[in-house]
């Protein structure tokens, strides 16, 4: 966890860095990602989609993305 996740945890005092890239608007978790990982656990593209604010679709559209992405690192990590 990053510093300032670290921070906000022990302070129990929501983020404030909205520049941050795991900065999202859900207080519940103190406005981080980092704390909300730490304190759900893996957690279902509802609940992502909850807390991003954007629908289900959307959330397993860019889970999609991601995993092709990733594919293809891989397979030039293997061929290299």
């Amino acid at each position: 966890m990053r510093d300032c996740a670290l921070k906000c945890a022990k302070t129990k005092e929501c983020c404030v860095r909205e520049e941050c890239r795991l900065w999202i608007d859900y207080p519940e978790d103190l406005n981080c990602t980092s704390v909300a990982i730490a304190k759900h656990g893996p957690m279902t593209l509802e609940e992502v989609a909850i807390r991003h604010n954007l629908s289900t679709v959307r959330i397993k559209q860019i889970l999609d993305a991601t995993l092709v992405k990733l594919k293809k690192r891989l397979v030039k990590t293997i061929t290299i």
